[in-house]
């Protein structure tokens, strides 16, 4: 079992639009530690993954990054 909480379909939606246009997006996200991140990241792909909804993503210095939508705790388009 998970504790993935699915987050607001409205939000899951701007992750979407962010894709499409090929947005730049400035995340803080939490790990699975608790471990607090931030980076600009370029939003690849959503998929599912042991029934948890994640963001593909890439960071400028070409790091692949799948970080679980409802760890992410503040976004900004940039």
């Amino acid at each position: 079992m998970t504790d993935y909480t699915p987050i607001d379909c409205g939000l899951h939606s701007q992750y979407e639009l962010a894709i499409m246009h090929g947005e730049t997006l400035q995340l803080e996200w939490r790990d699975e530690a608790g471990q607090q991140h931030s980076a600009s990241v370029k939003p690849i792909d959503l998929l599912v993954r042991n029934h948890e909804e994640c963001l593909l993503a890439e960071t400028r210095e070409g790091e692949r990054l799948q970080i679980r939508l409802d760890r992410i705790v503040h976004k900004e388009a940039i």
